[in-house]
């Protein structure tokens, strides 16, 4: 993964807002996973599969004749043996022989063919499956409130669309096909034993029947460790992905034991769980194989006295001999499948409790457009908290005319932010009205709201990609002159043509662009992008002094006749704002341009001296 790229961040500035205030990322705060409904689950399973389950029934329909002719084989088997026998005490009738063998040969290699459609089949169906799940959860993401990651880990989130699906998909590849051919070889089997001697039947079932009570114990106690297996597998994802992303962090403030014992913590948990899990779905197999081997000796002792008293044949010994190994191995199949179908149950309910999350509301019946965006803006008594309880805009109102340069300032936490989310309608107000040329925002769809602004954030985010590529995302037919353009009018086009291949080097972990860098291409993609109004929230703190007094004189070049609102700490960058808000606490203390507040002698007054008392 390039060092460049953030998973699961919005692909563009203009959608992905900063989160609230003390928004947890932490691996452990995602939502409940417990699987406690196995059949409410896989119904869930099966009606997402509907629309393939043509497919799916002739594949396990071919499985189910595939194993009815590997059933009948040891009859036949039984027949060729018959006939040896009997040619030990006179002549060996070979065209018999031949003919039983030939329709053995004939009746396997039928099942060979069924078997081989029916596992390409369900390989392409489960391909189709887990493709169409993924798709629909990556555009499940973009429906789901911000607030729904505001509390939840990316990496949980990943963990669902990778690990999740990858469960779900090879059980459906595996073991259903597995478990259908196996129940129809073993109640085939069962029939042909009791059609060839009802004692030997009998007897193969007992020496088998252990095998399921022990079958049913490991099932009822090892649906648990599936479910933590998943659970901690997205945890343990999560946590990665945060400890990546902020590997600088982590080692400035000597947290690398602190983030190695909870990685060890969770990898631990991790490790009891799926240990316990595949040593129970494990220890299937032996234990089947062990009663099969004891099936063997039962079937030979019983078909031994049989023979003796002259009520069967030596070849019902050999049909029976390979009737224990088809009978005992679908039972282990069975029991493996049936362990693989749990895994898939806990994998599926977090799939589907992602799918089943509250969405964002439904626009499409919204039919308003707006041609000609102006700019002006206004809010009207805004109220909104990130928790119904705990507003931190309260009866906020403000008017903006076109083409005004908006200043935002205050202390952490006064809600600047908050205030550029909810016009960009990241978020919805518990009260009051966001209006855009008279247009009130909510009877707008959040798309058209979104494509009125370019916004420039404090954190970067690049792709892994071209420069130019970054430059112009998601604006189409940009030239090369207008990509340069935007480059040289924020002083980084020398910069990047001293790269290995100039526009076109990509940004990869082998190229090192600084933070500052990083920052001057997002802000020559919004010169790109060139929207009515602008959003910058604190996009110059990660460059030098010489450098923001030269992106200061593009940015005032390009806000000329544009609605701009800029979020500032350094007041020195907003001098010229037609209008500087200073709030406090989700309020407005006073407005404003800067010589009228230093005339206040106020909050913005002090804030300013006591930046200008600390600069100097």
């Amino acid at each position: 993964m390039s060092k460049n790229k953030v998973p699961n961040e919005r692909h563009d500035e203009k959608m992905r807002p900063p989160g609230p205030p003390g928004g947890g990322f932490g691996p452990n705060m995602g939502p409940g996973q417990k699987a406690n409904n196995f059949k409410g689950t896989m119904k869930k399973l099966v009606a997402f599969c509907k629309s393939y389950m043509l497919f799916i029934l002739i594949a396990l329909l071919l499985a189910f004749v595939g194993s009815a002719f590997n059933v009948y084989g040891p009859h036949l088997l039984s027949d060729m043996t018959d006939l040896i026998q009997e040619g030990l005490t006179a002549s060996i009738d070979l065209s018999a022989i031949q003919r039983v063998g030939f329709i053995l040969a004939a009746l396997y290699g039928l099942g060979f063919i069924f078997s081989y459609f029916q596992g390409y089949i369900m390989a392409t169906v489960t391909q189709k499956i887990t493709k169409r799940m993924r798709t629909e959860l990556s555009e499940k993401m973009n429906r789901i409130p911000l607030k729904y990651f505001d509390k939840t880990s990316i990496g949980n989130v990943l963990s669902r669309i990778t690990n999740d699906i990858d469960t779900i998909g090879q059980t459906l590849n595996n073991s259903l096909g597995q478990l259908v051919t196996s129940a129809a070889t073993f109640v085939g089997v069962l029939i042909m034993m009791f059609y060839t001697n009802w004692v030997m039947a009998l007897t193969a079932i007992f020496s088998t029947l252990i095998g399921f009570m022990l079958m049913t114990v490991i099932m009822k106690n090892s649906q648990k460790y599936f479910v933590q297996q998943q659970k901690q597998l997205g945890d343990i994802n999560g946590h990665i992905e945060e400890m990546y992303a902020g590997h600088q962090i982590v080692k400035v403030y000597n947290g690398e034991k602190e983030a190695k014992e909870k990685f060890h913590a969770i990898n631990d948990r991790l490790y009891d769980n799926a240990w316990k899990s595949q040593f129970l779905s494990g220890i299937m197999m032996p234990i089947m194989q062990f009663i099969g081997n004891f099936g063997y000796v039962a079937v030979c002792i019983v078909g031994g006295l049989l023979v003796t008293n002259d009520v069967i044949s030596i070849g019902t010994i050999v049909a029976f001999m390979v009737y224990i190994r088809l009978f005992t191995q679908p039972l282990a199949q069975i029991a493996q499948a049936a362990t693989n179908l749990q895994s898939t149950a806990a994998a599926s309910e977090r799939v589907f409790e992602f799918m089943e999350e509250e969405e964002l509301e439904d626009e499409t019946n919204k039919s308003l457009k707006v041609k000609h965006v102006k700019g002006d803006v206004a809010f009207k008594n805004v109220s909104f908290g990130y928790l119904d309880d705990k507003l931190i805009i309260k009866d906020f109102s403000l008017d903006v005319k076109a083409g005004q340069k908006i200043a935002i300032v205050g202390p952490t936490g006064a809600g600047k932010t908050t205030l550029v989310n909810l016009l960009m309608r990241f978020y919805e107000i518990n009260r009051g009205e966001i209006t855009i040329d008279g247009l009130p925002t909510h009877q707008l769809t959040r798309e058209q709201v979104h494509q009125m602004f370019c916004m420039v954030l404090q954190d970067t985010w690049l792709f892994e990609g071209t420069i130019r590529e970054n430059i112009i995302y998601s604006k189409p037919n940009v030239t090369n002159e207008e990509v340069v353009a935007a480059c040289k009018a924020v002083g980084i086009h020398h910069t990047i043509q001293a790269l290995p291949n100039g526009y076109d080097t990509v940004l990869n972990d082998k190229v090192n662009l600084s933070v500052g860098q990083k920052q001057l291409v997002t802000i020559a993609r919004a010169l790109i992008e060139n929207a009515p109004m602008l959003i910058l929230d604190e996009a110059t703190s990660s460059v030098d002094t010489r450098t923001e007094v030269q992106i200061q004189q593009a940015m005032d070049q390009l806000m000329v006749g544009k609605t701009s609102f800029v979020i500032a700490h350094r007041l020195s960058t907003i001098k010229n704002a037609d209008l500087i808000l200073v709030m406090k606490d989700g309020d407005i203390l006073e407005t404003g341009s800067h010589e009228e507040l230093l005339a206040k002698h106020g909050f913005y007054a002090d804030l300013y001296n006591s930046q200008f008392e600390s600069a100097s």
